[in-house]
């Protein structure tokens, strides 16, 4: 696998990593548990997340930049 293919499937974990630690303190809300812990457990996944995410969007603008290299 390429670097861009680990990066997505990073990516796809952390997103679901993120998903059930937001659905965690969904849960600690409604059965009134007071952790602030689990507030912060979405925090986790969330940073590299958004790291990965920022990545993988420069990427068509990072990729013209070198195709027009190449072509001149």
């Amino acid at each position: 696998m390429t670097g861009n293919m680990w990066i997505r499937q990073i990516h796809r974990w952390l997103s679901i990593a993120f998903t059930l630690a937001v659905i965690a303190n969904i849960v600690a809300l409604t059965m009134q548990v007071q952790a602030t812990w689990i507030g912060l457990l979405a925090f986790v996944p969330l940073i590299p997340l958004l790291a990965t995410g920022l990545y993988m969007f420069a990427l068509p603008y990072l990729g013209r930049g070198r195709g027009a290299r190449q072509e001149a």
